[in-house]
């Protein structure tokens, strides 16, 4: 049976199953005569990938709706009950702004309470890594967030954590899935109410009291004392209407920054993100009205978060009146050295710090640990990998520094084991005060950075290729440059190729590949976990910033130029 037929097959299972009033079912039968539409919805199960669900809301086995995200949450009760863990140590549910969000945290909240399960949940949004030093703190065994990151408005997603603070993976990852994949859809599953769960002692609400111990986290790890800030530098700071807008807020001014500007139209909650499109703080678009409104008030410094809080960007004043967008290598640099310098003038900086990044993050900010001796541990992308070498590295003596990856993802401490767009957003502030406060700007240290360490210059590129036919090409891609490896891209020398297909020293497999150019340029290739993309990376460094942007740009047309004859 072919997956046309097997998703006409999964349909009419649904339409038999659900009752005329569901709105799922008015919804499968609007798409009836649409065969295009219907095997889009069930040629497979929505895929329980990077460390949870991710996907369109709708109905079908491959869309986020309360029966899969039911079917999940079924199946992770099931791997919790059988993993010898204590499930009265709980789980913390937490939700953004999208569409269904609190819907499918309440719905989560009742299924896991049903399997007697206690559940720590939030009676409103909460920025994912709030959830993530929730679970440490109260020393739960899991946790769940409701969020899409930053995908169009017609997503929705469903992290999963672990006990550690980290999003799953490896063994537990693998036992969640395989509970999961044992339950049929479209079935349903045991619910308790709120009001049952409450009475039965499953179900506790958290609020301020949580709030404040991250916000003191937060706080606690400022680099500067006082008389060496200056927090009247005008900042603009737009959460582009999602999770994190109250916890920047209030710790700006509890921080005392006198001039941090919440942008009015984005400061509150909006599912269709309806003045921005895509809610994506690494797309210089989704600055417009941070820039309108930075550019009436003369901010130097302008930071967004994603709508669920874990990515941060930022944009600084570029002397003329108008700003230029960072990257997250960028990004990433400027607080690894803020943090570093910091930390190496007052004496903090611990015995054997250690830094974590991604492979396919640039090495700027690799260099500037390296002179200040911190050791730099590689792991795969995404920040469950990135948070999954913090035990490993441990046990070798080291102390955490600071973890981050190119998409604008960073985890300045490690009572955060994932991406923490709030802690990173208030130290770009700090760092903004400081500079200020010695008569510079960020735009200035930067420069400074580059001086010191080097020109280096990256982009980074996507080929979005949707549906069946989209995946069959990303994977020719993949087997056209493992089985035929060019010596050179245009006018550069393939120097080395890793290929992380089996492994490569400690890194699991993965379906990435770097090719590494003689003139110490290199690239990297590889199939988002999340989206229909294939991804490249380009990075060079060169003794000035155009002749490294220069050299960029013809990396990037030589690879593109097999890509071209590849069908």
């Amino acid at each position: 049976m072919n997956s046309q037929d097997m998703a006409l097959q999964k349909y009419e299972e649904w339409l038999a199953k659900l009752p005329p009033s569901d709105p799922l079912y008015q919804e499968l039968l609007a798409i009836k005569d649409n065969k295009e539409a219907v095997t889009d919805c069930f040629y497979q199960d929505i895929v329980f990938g990077t460390a949870g669900l991710r996907g369109i809301c709708g109905a079908g086995t491959n869309r986020m709706n309360r029966l899969t995200v039911g079917r999940a949450t079924q199946g992770i009760a099931d791997y919790i009950k059988e993993s010898g863990e204590d499930p009265l140590r709980g789980v913390v549910i937490a939700y953004d702004c999208r569409h269904h969000s609190k819907e499918f945290s309440e719905l989560a909240a009742g299924i896991l309470a049903a399997n007697g399960i206690r559940v720590y949940l939030f009676p409103e949004l909460r920025p994912t890594p709030e959830l993530s030093f929730a679970i440490r703190k109260l020393g739960a065994v899991s946790g769940i967030n409701m969020t899409a990151s930053h995908n169009p408005k017609e997503y929705n997603g469903y992290k999963v954590y672990w006990q550690d603070g980290a999003q799953i993976s490896g063994d537990v990852s693998d036992g969640m899935l395989r509970k999961i994949e044992a339950l049929d859809l479209p079935d349903s599953f045991p619910v308790l109410s709120a009001r049952e769960a409450e009475a039965a002692g499953l179900l506790v609400w958290l609020g301020e009291d949580m709030d404040r111990s991250y916000y003191d986290y937060v706080l606690s790890m400022r680099m500067r004392r006082d008389d060496e800030l200056d927090r009247s530098v005008n900042i603009v700071y737009t959460p582009l209407n999602g999770a994190a807008s109250a916890a920047m807020a209030r710790i700006a001014e509890e921080e005392g920054f006198t001039a941090f500007t919440l942008v009015p139209e984005q400061k509150d909650p909006d599912p269709d993100f309806t003045t921005v499109g895509y809610p994506n703080p690494e797309d210089p678009k989704a600055f417009a009205l941070a820039e309108a409104l930075g550019k009436k008030t003369g901010a130097e410094l302008l930071i967004a978060t994603d709508p669920d809080g874990d990515r941060m960007a930022v944009e600084i004043s570029d002397g003329k009146g108008g700003y230029t967008a960072l990257n997250g290598n960028q990004t990433g640099a400027l607080l690894i050295a803020y943090l570093a310098q910091s930390m190496a003038e007052n004496g903090t900086l611990p015995e054997k710090p250690a830094m974590i990044k991604s492979i396919v993050t640039g090495d700027f900010g690799k260099t500037i640990c390296e002179n200040y001796g911190i050791r730099v541990f590689e792991a795969l992308t995404g920040f469950k990998n990135i948070c999954g070498v913090i035990p490993r590295m441990e046990k070798q003596g080291f102390s955490y520094f600071f973890g981050y990856e190119e998409s604008i993802g960073c985890a300045p401490g490690d009572a955060v084991r994932d991406k923490d767009g709030v802690t990173a957003g208030i130290l770009m502030a700090e760092l903004a005060a400081w500079c200020r406060k010695n008569n510079t700007t960020v735009r200035d240290y930067l420069s400074s950075l580059y001086e010191k360490y080097g020109f280096f210059a990256e982009r980074f590129t996507s080929l979005v290729l949707k549906g069946q036919e989209g995946a069959a090409r990303i994977r020719r891609i993949m087997e056209a440059f493992r089985e035929d490896t060019p010596e050179r891209f245009g006018t550069f020398t393939v120097d080395k190729v890793i290929d992380y297909k089996d492994g490569h020293e400690d890194i699991p497999p993965s379906n990435v590949l770097i090719y590494y150019l003689s003139d110490g340029s290199w690239f990297a290739m590889r199939p988002s976990g999340t989206e229909p993309k294939i991804k490249f990376y380009y990075y060079t460094k060169k003794t000035d910033m155009d002749k490294a942007m220069s050299a960029v740009t013809d990396l990037q047309s030589a690879v593109e130029a097999k890509l071209s004859e590849i069908p």
